[in-house]
């Protein structure tokens, strides 16, 4: 009977497997089995367990009862009998315990290093649990959906060694929370079928071993050659590196060309030198401060960036480790930003032959709100680099004083990355040998899937957060424990000695580690002194220029006409919109010259004259497609499409035969991590324009990390060149106090060692020259662009056809009313932005004939040449006014009156017209608006008071 049952039943016959995954696949998620199955499992939720307790957790007895009934549906089959039921009932039960080992088995692992922790209960780990008792470890049960064996059949006692073995060692995984089966099935496969341990030659342990000596053998160096020095010291951690040389070694031989790593602090001297192969004699200088100090201001060692070649058994590979600041994980959006550039070079559409490797800080990890943002940017179709290779460096301590308690409210640091359905594998990094499996694994994974995996490199910290920390002060317990640690290349150089492969062997690579130090040689065997790759980019045309150098902007008016009528002839297939049509119709006209152009076809034009000329376009930001204010319309949308992805156009992808490439992104809701992306993209493409757009300038706010710490001082720090332009929409429109200022202020207090632009057109002309003298001028530095939102659609910032295929940006605009007396004029007002408009306005209605009107276009680098040329048309002038919409302590300025100042002649007198000072960039009243913006109209033409500076 008991044969005839497993023969022909649905538990044991041909179906077994068939229907054992069924069951495990609804315990783990019901809405990926099929409906009918799911109804019946669901319909079964909540009939008692054998023992008549509740268990809808794992609903067993009802399952088996009704496999029971469909077997008994077999005609070949006869009636089962309850030893029959019984056996079936088992199998399920071994199939819940087996999911539920690679469900929670990682919370058994054996993954402290310190073992501060008791294992917790976890009564889904025991066999008891599915009334599995120790009168059953012997029967033998189905193993056909797993893969400890190639038999069919295992013990019970058998399986749960293997799951233990599997799930519970060094190596702690996390992959059922991914919803799709083929991932899971290959985690699953690649564990089980090795018992999650390596299978390593001795020359590859020797290797580990050698590994983890340089990670020792420098930080020791250091802390007897520099004693007290801020290092930021690997010890306790040296299986990282073993881990980072395995993953080059076999990225390199899986094709990948390139990778560029993003870390903070902890272990980067030791990366330097023992990965990337910076001489030690190199690093020496840095702690003994006579390296060569080229760089305006610099930046403490263990910020520094390094590039170099390393040989692959795959061929060479080129190493990049970003520069980074102290703000913890803010690099890792710049890494991707410089991955997705070097991609979209090779035209690498998937990551093949780069990867991105991001080093985290356990705290700093969970902690630091950029890394979600990095999370979500890493598969939406403008960011993705092809899946990210996460390493955490994890001290179970966080900084210094943290308490377990206050560490996180998540179970694990790594809890975030299950947003994207990332796997995770936690290890020992007191087992080497695990830790560089783990790397293997998380690579193979990567590259299959194209998507992120996390390595947790679970170890300690020798010493304080700093060397001249001392963290016995608040965590005594832990630190008695790793004063008794002997040390990771201690334990295994004697586990190798323990195996025969020599007494002496970890004594005698670490003199030689020590030799090599005292001789200041390489560490890194082959570095590549003298590869370069065809991908890489030759900034050096780009260095030692000034922002006053000339460049052609205009256009001839045939390639204005060529490139009007491309942007506006679509395809007959494209069903615009009533309103979008309206706008290229606008458009065409303004390209034959029939009306003057407004500001988004002179936004267009300088894109669509780049892109033909050869130099790429890449514009992103939150509805930079269609433009906050709606006046770009970048991507068109068929009104007729039956498909949401599907019926776009973009007309400027379709302006020459043989043109660059023009992008344009609505990003996700984020501006530090897009933002700091696109300025990894910006450095690593100097041929590429990169726009940033804040869908409102005052949210450039939640990307003020990034603008402080990269793109204010990246170059005075680091050498870092960078092109990228942020676009900041900024004007007292009465909008309030989040929808008004930049933070123009800001801006110009981070400027300084002509670090950056900063600029303020007011004209369809002046967005167009400025646009295209960022590219065509060998200049390479930040561009922060004030644009408008009332004067996209002001017809008095239109300009006509002639001032695009004829002049340049102006940085400064002088008087334009032709009918103004120079020799009469009394007072000249200085401004800047849309507010010159509404001085205009005013002066017409006062009729003040002896008031002239300078714009500042240009705010930084102040042009003071221009400004003055400007002011000495005017001799009898006594007055100079700055005015402008935003409160006094705010705005341009604190910052422009000293240039001005410099500018003035003897007896001149400079004042102030705009708002009083305020804690608010804006009110939020629309009546408080209007009355402040006549008062300040009134204050720029009315008799000044309080006199700032007298010349």
């Amino acid at each position: 009977m008991m044969q005839q049952y497993r023969s022909n039943s649905y538990l044991f016959g041909g179906n077994a497997p068939y229907v054992e995954e069924l069951y495990e696949a609804y315990l783990d998620n019901p809405g990926s089995v099929p409906e009918n199955w799911r109804q019946y499992f669901d319909a079964l939720q909540h009939v008692p367990a054998v023992d008549g307790s509740e268990r809808p957790d794992v609903p067993h007895a009802p399952v088996i009862e009704s496999f029971a009934q469909r077997a008994k549906s077999n005609a070949l089959t006869a009636k089962a009998s309850s030893a029959d039921l019984a056996v079936a009932r088992k199998q399920v039960h071994v199939q819940s315990l087996i999911a539920a080992y690679r469900s929670l088995g990682s919370r058994w692992a054996d993954l402290d290093p310190l073992k501060r922790q008791e294992r917790p209960r976890i009564p889904e780990l025991e066999p008891a649990f599915y009334d599995l008792s120790e009168s059953d470890m012997d029967i033998t049960f189905s193993a056909t959906n797993t893969y400890f064996t190639t038999a069919e059949q295992m013990t019970l006692r058998q399986i749960v060694q293997a799951l233990r073995e599997t799930y519970c060692s060094t190596i702690g995984a996390e992959f059922m929370h991914i919803t799709d089966q083929s991932q899971k099935r290959w985690w699953q496969q690649r564990l089980e079928s090795i018992r999650s341990k390596p299978s390593l030659t001795v020359e590859q342990k020797k290797h580990i071993l050698e590994r983890l000596t340089a990670a020792e053998g420098l930080e020791r160096y250091l802390h007897t050659k520099y004693v007290g020095q801020k290092r930021f010291s690997l010890e306790g951690g040296e299986s990282f590196i073993a881990a980072m040389d395995e993953l080059i070694q076999q990225a390199g031989q899986k094709g990948v060309q390139e990778i560029v790593i993003g870390m903070a602090h902890r272990g980067r001297l030791n990366v330097l030198v023992n990965t990337l192969g910076k001489m030690p004699k190199d690093l020496f200088a840095e702690f003994e401060h006579t390296a060569p100090e080229d760089l305006p201001a610099g930046d403490v060692k263990y910020h520094q960036g390094f590039s170099s070649d390393v040989a692959t058994s795959g061929g060479p590979v080129h190493l990049s480790l970003a520069f980074n600041p102290s703000h913890l994980e803010i690099v890792n959006p710049v890494v991707e930003g410089s991955v997705r550039a070097r991609m979209d070079r090779r035209d690498d559409k998937v990551g093949a032959q780069v990867l991105p490797v991001l080093v985290h800080g356990d705290s700093a990890f969970g902690g630091q709100g950029v890394n979600q943002e990095t999370l979500a940017l890493s598969e939406t179709r403008g960011y993705s680099t092809g899946g990210t290779v996460h390493l955490i460096i994890n001290n179970q301590i966080g900084f210094t004083t943290s308490d377990p308690r206050d560490l996180r409210s998540t179970l694990y640091c790594t809890d975030v990355v299950k947003m994207v359905e990332a796997p995770v594998l936690h290890v020992n990094g007191d087992d080497p040998e695990a830790v560089v499996l783990a790397a293997q694994l998380a690579l193979e994974f990567r590259m299959t899937f194209r998507k992120d995996v996390v390595v947790d490199i679970i170890c300690f910290r020798k010493l304080g957060h700093n060397e001249q920390d001392t963290p016995a002060l608040t965590q005594p317990l832990m630190y008695r424990k790793i004063a008794a640690h002997p040390g990771t290349r201690k334990l295994y150089a004697d586990k190798l000695a323990a195996q025969g492969l020599g007494e002496t062997l970890g004594d005698d690579m670490a003199k030689a580690y020590r030799a090599a130090m005292d001789a200041g040689r390489h560490t890194v065997d082959p570095v590549l002194s003298n590869f370069k790759s065809k991908y890489a980019v030759d900034w050096t045309p780009f260095i030692g220029k000034k922002w006053t150098d000339a460049a052609d902007t205009a256009i001839p008016l045939t390639e204005w006409k060529r490139l009007a009528e491309r942007l506006t002839t679509f395809p007959e297939s494209v069903n615009l919109h009533p309103l979008v049509k309206k706008v290229y119709d606008d458009r065409a006209s303004m390209g034959r010259g029939d009306t003057n152009v407004d500001w988004g076809m002179g936004e267009h034009m300088a894109f669509a004259s780049l892109v033909a000329s050869g130099y790429a376009v890449r514009l992103s930001g939150e509805d930079c497609g269609r433009g906050t204010f709606t006046h770009r319309h970048a991507v068109i949308h068929d009104q007729k499409r039956e498909k949401w992805d599907e019926g776009t156009y973009v007309p400027l992808q379709n302006v020459a035969d043989n043109q660059a490439p023009f992008v344009v992104i609505d990003s996700i809701l984020s501006e530090e991590a897009v933002l700091a992306f696109e300025y990894g993209y910006a450095g690593s493409d100097p041929n590429t324009l990169v726009i940033w757009e804040a869908q409102f300038g005052d949210f450039a706010n939640g990307a003020q990390v990034v603008i402080d710490q990269f793109i204010a001082s990246g170059e005075v720090k680091w050498g870092r060149a960078n092109g990228l332009v942020l676009m900041l929409p900024h004007g007292y429109e009465g909008q309030g106090p989040e929808h008004s200022s930049a933070r123009l202020e800001r801006f110009m207090q981070l400027s300084a060692d002509n670090n950056m632009q900063v600029v303020q057109p007011t004209t369809a002309s002046q967005i167009f020259h400025l646009l295209r003298r960022q590219m065509v001028r060998q200049f390479r530095k930040p561009l922060v662009i004030m644009t408008p939102k009332s004067l996209l659609r002001n017809k008095d910032a239109t300009s006509p056809l002639s001032e695009f295929t004829s002049g340049e940006f102006r940085t400064v605009i002088g008087e334009l009313k032709a009918d103004i007396d120079a020799a009469k004029v009394k007072r000249v007002i200085a401004c800047s932005g849309k507010v010159y408009y509404d001085l205009v306005k005013k002066r017409e209605e006062k009729g003040a004939a002896d008031v002239a009107i300078i714009r500042v276009e240009q705010l930084y680098p102040f042009p003071h040449k221009a400004f003055s040329a400007e002011l000495k048309k005017y001799p009898n002038a006594t007055e100079i006014v700055w005015c402008q919409d935003e409160p006094q302590n705010q705005g341009a300025w604190f910052f422009v009156q000293h240039y001005i100042h410099e500018n003035m002649s003897e007896g001149q007198k400079l004042g102030y017209a705009g708002r009083p000072s305020s804690a608010s960039p804006a009110v939020g009243y629309a009546h408080l608006h209007q009355e402040q913006q006549k008062a300040l109209l009134e204050q720029a033409f009315a008799k000044l008071k309080g006199f700032v500076l007298n010349k």
